[in-house]
């Protein structure tokens, strides 16, 4: 859970695995064969109650224009100086799936002169940004099967060439004992997770607590910490969750839409209509984050004992990383590019084409799944929202450690609060 594609038909189940683990959360159980992962202004604890739906389903265009994003800019000059002398080269990156446009703010940094390990489905080149060399090589690797369908905090324990990992929120505070991770920039201010129905099946529900009140059952990977929450917040039933969840479209398409079932928000509302002929129509949603659960999801985090070592690096790459963000809502055609190139090139079951990365990228902006937090910065994490998620968890009655503090999961030191949308 913790999205997506072209997808090669319902036959080829595991090639649908892909919604989940495109999702790319760290809190969820793999399944047999595929898995895989937020916010408005800062509240104090998010509640479930009547939390706003998300725009209704329409029809999503085959080829969808490009939004009103930002313009492109350059990052300022002092930022972008002088890499080789304090960051690692390569400098390398592990993320929670195949490449998708969710990750398009990393793949933006490679610059044309890269290349493709298909046996190690990792993507490399030499570090750019706003048209300038850094002087470092940036990598770029694949999580999901590639790492053992391992989350990623744990894999990064096993593995010390990785000098940042991919991250959740919720992730962070249930494996912090075992594997922590501190997160120093976020791409996404929100979720892109959803929850999805059928609206012409269900014309009456608007949200995840209306899902909750008509009892439907909600199709899930296993091992997600937000229904969790939510049954412990009143909003579903514990007898409604149904964490059999593949991946796959079959079980939602043959039974005509009389389930709710889990994807992403910035994916299947397009393949479920472009791609899925046995579909072929707009599905409905709420993401988790409208409804209450505000984790920052793929976040970018390091291990807390690497702090000292790379802070030289961070001080320069997290400014950098921000940059990207807003550089690829203003032009993702050039990552994106890349993003369907590796994955093509991979010969997986995972398979991603243009107008799906163009779709994701559309939607990231529209949806403000990309974009600044209560401020007017990007990448930063607010406190207080953190905080809110730790207390629905534990509330939930989920293991925690009682060590843990705000400051152990995450930091916004490197981040420039000048750079925003």
């Amino acid at each position: 859970m913790k999205s997506q594609t072209k997808y090669r038909m319902i036959a080829t189940v595991v090639a649908f695995g892909v919604v989940a683990a495109a999702c790319g959360s760290d809190d969820v159980t793999a399944p047999a064969a595929t898995d895989a992962p937020a916010a408005p202004a800062a509240t104090d604890a998010p509640t479930a109650t009547d939390a706003p739906a998300a725009p209704a389903a329409t029809d999503a265009p085959a080829a969808p224009a490009a939004t009103d994003a930002p313009a492109a800019t350059d990052a300022p000059a002092e930022e972008m100086a002088g890499l080789s002398s304090v960051c690692p080269s390569p400098l390398v990156v592990q993320t929670d799936w195949f490449p998708e446009g969710e990750h398009g703010a990393l793949y933006n940094l490679i610059g044309d002169d890269y290349t493709v390990d298909t046996g190690n489905k990792v993507v490399s080149g030499s570090m750019v940004a706003g048209g300038q060399d850094l002087g470092i090589d940036f990598e770029v690797r694949t999580g999901g099967p590639a790492i053992g369908f391992a989350p990623v905090a744990s894999y990064m324990y096993t593995d010390d060439s990785i000098h940042l990992g991919y991250a959740t929120t919720d992730g962070q505070i249930i494996r912090f004992d075992e594997a922590p991770l501190l997160t120093v920039v976020a791409p996404l201010e929100q979720n892109p997770q959803i929850i999805m129905w059928d609206p012409e099946t269900y014309p009456d529900v608007k949200t995840l607590a209306d899902l909750g009140t008509a009892g439907i059952t909600i199709n899930l990977f296993a091992g997600g910490t937000f229904a969790d929450v939510f049954v412990a917040q009143g909003l579903w039933t514990a007898d409604q969750i149904d964490p059999s969840y593949d991946g796959s479209p079959s079980r939602f398409v043959a039974e005509g839409g009389a389930i709710a079932q889990q994807g992403f928000a910035s994916a299947e509302p397009f393949t479920y209509l472009n791609e899925i002929e046995e579909w072929g129509k707009p599905v409905a949603f709420q993401t988790l984050h409208d409804a209450g659960f505000q984790v920052y999801s793929q976040t970018i985090g390091i291990r807390p004992s690497d702090l000292d070592t790379l802070r030289p690096c961070l001080t320069q790459v997290v400014p950098i990383i921000q940059q990207s963000i807003v550089d690829y809502a203003a032009s993702p055609e050039r990552a994106n590019a890349i993003i369907v190139d590796a994955v093509e090139k991979f010969a997986d079951f995972w398979v991603y084409n243009a107008d799906l990365a163009a779709f994701s990228a559309t939607t990231q902006v529209e949806l403000g799944l990309i974009g600044n937090g209560s401020d007017n910065t990007v990448g930063n994490l607010d406190e207080a929202r953190v905080q809110g998620v730790l207390d629905l968890i534990v509330a939930a009655g989920v293991d925690v450690s009682a060590d843990l503090t705000l400051d152990q999961i995450f930091t916004n030191e490197f981040i420039d609060p000048s750079i925003g949308f």
